[in-house]
C-alpha cells in the first residue's frame, strides 16, 4: 500500500488495533510554525506527515466549490450534505523535496495553492465545527499510524487523535506574528497583502478554534508548549528535535 493509498477517504472501517508505530504531535494554530517544523521532522526520520488542518481546508474548498456554504454569510451549513461530500473525497499527501512542502492531491488534482489560503482558511474552520466531519475523518488519520512512523501536524492531534502519542508539542504564536508572516509569505510570492484584514481573520479562527464544543484548539496537558513568536525556524525545529530524543525518538 502507497502513502497515497493510506490517506484515501475510501478508507474501510475496519476497527483500529492497539498496534502502531510511533507519533509526534504538532499541535497550534495556523502561522505558528508547524508546518515548517513537521516537515523536517518527517523528513529526517523517514517518518509520513499527516497535515490534519489540510483535511478541513480541503473539506472547506470543496463544500464551498459545492455550494454548501458562501464566502459572506454564518448560516449553517448542512451537516448531512457535507458529511456526504466529506466522504466522498479521495485525499493524499506527498511530501515534496524540491519545495520542502507537502503535496495536496484531491479526487488526482494538485490543490495545494488553493487550500492553502486565507479564505480557504476560514471555510475550514467553519466546517471543522461539525462533530460527524471530524469524526468521519478521525480514523482515516489514525490508520496512517499503523503503517508507519507518523508526524501529525494539526489542532487536536494531541488532545483527541492520538492522546497516547510519544510526543506532544504546542507551537504557538502571537496573533500579530503570525498575521506578520503571512503578510511577509504573500508579498514574496507576489501577491498583494492587507495586515490588519489577515490579522482580523486570524483573530476570529482562533475564536472560533478555541471555543467550538467539539475538539477545541488547546495544548494536551502532557505537552511541551512553546511560543515561536520570537523564535525562527531553525530554533524552533532544534528545541523540538531535542524534545523529541528526550521522549525516546532516535534520529
Amino acid at each position: 500500500m502507497t502513502k497515497s493509498e493510506l490517506l484515501s477517504s475510501s478508507t474501510d472501517n475496519e476497527s483500529l488495533t492497539t498496534a502502531r508505530y510511533p507519533v509526534i504531535c504538532i499541535d497550534g494554530p495556523s502561522g505558528a510554525g508547524k508546518g515548517t517544523v513537521a516537515w523536517r521532522l518527517a523528513q529526517s526520520l523517514g517518518y509520513q506527515l499527516l497535515d490534519s488542518g489540510a483535511l478541513y481546508r480541503i473539506v472547506g474548498l470543496k463544500a464551498f466549490e459545492a455550494g454548501l456554504l458562501t464566502a459572506n454569510s454564518e448560516e449553517v451549513i448542512d451537516e448531512a450534505a457535507l458529511l456526504k461530500l466529506t466522504q466522498s473525497l479521495n485525499i493524499s499527501f506527498e511530501l515534496n523535496d524540491d519545495s520542502g512542502r507537502v503535496d495536496i492531491i484531491v479526487n488526482g488534482e494538485r490543490v495545494g495553492e488553493q487550500v492553502r489560503n486565507e479564505t480557504v482558511g476560514g471555510y475550514a474552520s467553519r466546517v471543522a465545527v461539525f462533530a460527524e466531519v471530524r469524526q468521519s475523518l478521525l480514523e482515516l488519520q489514525q490508520n496512517m499510524a499503523k503503517y508507519c512512523g507518523l508526524v501529525a501536524d494539526g489542532r487536536d492531534m494531541g488532545t483527541v487523535v492520538f492522546p497516547d502519542a510519544e510526543v506532544k508539542v504546542f507551537l504557538t504564536a502571537s496573533a500579530e506574528a503570525r498575521a506578520e508572516r503571512r503578510v511577509n509569505q504573500l508579498e514574496k510570492s507576489g501577491q498583494a497583502a492587507d495586515y490588519q484584514a489577515i490579522l482580523q481573520t486570524i483573530k476570529a479562527r482562533d475564536e472560533r478554534d478555541e471555543n467550538r464544543s467539539t475538539a477545541p484548539s488547546k495544548p494536551a496537558s502532557d505537552a511541551l508548549v512553546l511560543d515561536s513568536s520570537a523564535l525562527g525556524a531553525d530554533v524552533v525545529y532544534e528545541q523540538i528535535k531535542s524534545y523529541c530524543q528526550q521522549q525516546g525518538i532516535c534520529f
